[in-house]
């Protein structure tokens, strides 16, 4: 397996692992032209030249990076590809100087053995607040969020 900066080439196979997910409300829907213009966000894991994952890591302020849009094909899973992604994309925020990294999530489990811990979705600053504005569940959002220091 390999983890590596996603590249023009990958965005239709993003596009497939998000909205994959999205359809089945795990998480929201994202644009071809969304995912263009944020392409250096995100990292995949290729298994055998193919895509399986995809996770972005975005950051937000001086200290602080969302990681959000993981999305591993379903006959993947249990292979650590999601988790080889987060530590990625962890790792990307150690280099670039960020203190703490979080994520809002419908598997806190799976964070959880990252090192990250709960937290209260209000402690966030209001900056993290933006793609909730475009959820059609902002009103009763039923994701957890997770915080990692670095």
């Amino acid at each position: 397996m390999i983890i590596r900066d996603a590249t023009i080439g990958d965005v239709k196979r993003i596009h497939k692992l998000i909205n994959g997910y999205a359809e089945t409300d795990r998480m929201l829907f994202a644009s071809m032209s969304s995912i263009y213009e944020n392409l250096q966000i995100f990292k995949v894991a290729e298994l055998g030249g193919e895509v399986v994952g995809c996770c972005a890591m975005k950051v937000l302020w001086e200290d602080l990076a969302e990681i959000k849009s993981l999305a591993v094909e379903q006959a993947q899973f249990g292979k650590g590809i999601g988790r080889a992604l987060v530590l990625g994309c962890m790792e990307k925020a150690k280099e670039l100087g960020l203190k703490k990294v979080f994520t809002l999530t419908l598997e806190p489990d799976f964070f959880t053995k990252l090192g990250f811990v709960s937290v209260k979705k209000k402690s966030l600053p209001m900056k993290v607040w933006s793609d909730c504005a475009e959820c059609p569940k902002q009103d009763h959002c039923d994701e957890i969020a997770l915080e990692c220091t670095l």
